[in-house]
């Protein structure tokens, strides 16, 4: 059966603008086609959540140790603790990419040791830092058995998640890009997939524009975005730009994670992207965190509580 999607109604016409939460969980509902939101705490998403949940972390950059942060692996082994706190009946967890600053196997090792002490099925996507050695293959080998050019899916819980690789072939500012041999995978795998079917895709960098001059988007994610307008709850999930971003556009809900490693600046407000250096002391693990991910019973879009590692 061939499901075509209706571009005219109102879920196409209503845009929420970027907004920017910290430990909250922000739950986002859909009437008639127009989304709505509601901050949730703590104590009410666990709740109002359903069995099902995930955890996610990015950017651990192990193998960086200069300012603001001379010690990644210390920050990670932190995140690693809060995803534990946090898990309850968590399926799984995910990191979505720069596991390392150099993509030196040493690297990998440390980053790979420290992850399994959260005793949780992991899934990743490459950043870029992972693949500046020999194409990715030590990264591919390691963290995506099966899938050597690091896209895949898997279901859990009645959750299609959709893992992608935007960081192989960096276009002109360092925007993201997946290239058309990955879009047609994307286009098959999703083909047989009833409509009411939740999708959480998951990348390294945010498959919608952040910032154009500052590379922070996917140069072809619209077309991939085009595959997935037709289901009814679809979470994409990034990091690269190591602060919270979320955006609402119809049924897509789209979050950038918090870095384990250093805070970056908002797009526009520096120079150029890259650490944020001239931090107050104390500050650094306030801007370090993890995400968690819910289902929320009677919602049409997934929960996200982020917490930072201290404050």
């Amino acid at each position: 059966m061939t499901r075509d999607h209706d571009t005219s109604g109102p879920n196409r016409r209503h845009l929420l603008e970027c907004m920017v939460w910290a430990g909250t969980g922000l739950l986002w509902t859909v009437s008639g086609g127009v989304p709505t939101s509601k901050l949730i705490g703590g104590a009410a998403l666990a709740a109002e959540s359903s069995s099902f949940s995930f955890l996610q972390i990015s950017d651990s950059h192990i193998g960086f140790n200069k300012d603001p942060n001379m010690d990644t692996p210390g920050t990670l082994r932190e995140a690693i603790a809060l995803v534990d706190k946090q898990r309850g009946g968590a399926s799984l967890l995910i990191h979505t990419g720069d596991v390392s600053q150099l993509s030196k196997d040493a690297q990998f090792d440390t980053a790979d040791q420290i992850i399994r002490e959260a005793k949780l099925p992991t899934h990743y996507v490459p950043g870029e830092h992972d693949l500046l050695v020999d194409d990715g293959k030590g990264f591919f080998e390691r963290f995506t058995p099966g899938a050597p050019r690091g896209w895949y899916s898997f279901d859990d819980h009645g959750v299609h998640f959709i893992a992608l690789n935007n960081v192989r072939d960096l276009k002109a500012g360092g925007l993201g890009n997946l290239g058309p041999d990955q879009l047609e995978w994307l286009k098959r795998d999703v083909a047989g997939l009833a409509a009411s079917t939740p999708i959480v895709v998951f990348a390294h960098i945010p498959l919608w524009t952040v910032s154009q001059d500052w590379g922070w988007g996917t140069q072809d994610g619209e077309q991939a975005l085009s595959y997935l307008r037709r289901f009814g709850s679809v979470t994409v999930l990034n990091g690269h730009i190591h602060q919270i971003m979320q955006k609402v556009e119809g049924t897509l809900a789209f979050h950038t994670a918090r870095s384990t490693a250093f805070p970056q600046p908002a797009p526009g407000s520096a120079a150029s992207p890259g650490p944020i250096k001239d931090l107050a002391p104390g500050k650094l693990r306030t801007l370090l965190g993890v995400a968690k991910i819910s289902r929320v019973q009677n919602a049409t879009a997934l929960a996200i509580v982020d917490t930072p590692l201290a404050g």
